[in-house]
């Protein structure tokens, strides 16, 4: 029997399952930067003179807690596109 068939369908599958928990990665960003600025809109209503200062650190935050997202889109891709010909070419 060849196992060699075997090893490419573990390392295909793998690679398949592993993109798309990665990809899920953009769910918590999403939720965190929607939460961020309900806040920050809270914070507007109820202050109207502090909304330089809330938007502002509001927009930083929302920059930082997007790479979040960003990384697991990235590695998502590379685990689609990359990986898989990596495997291929490893296991011959």
């Amino acid at each position: 029997m060849d196992f060699t068939v075997l090893a490419k369908g573990i390392a295909l599958a793998g690679c398949a399952i592993g993109a798309g928990c990665s990809l899920i990665a953009g769910i918590g960003p999403g939720i965190g930067e929607g939460n961020a600025v309900a806040k920050a809109l809270e914070a507007i209503g109820r202050q109207p003179e502090c909304k330089g200062d809330v938007t502002s650190t509001m927009l930083l935050g929302c920059a930082v807690a997007e790479t979040t997202g960003i990384y697991g889109f990235v590695t998502g891709l590379l685990l689609i596109f990359v990986a898989p010909g990596t495997f291929m070419n490893f296991l011959g």
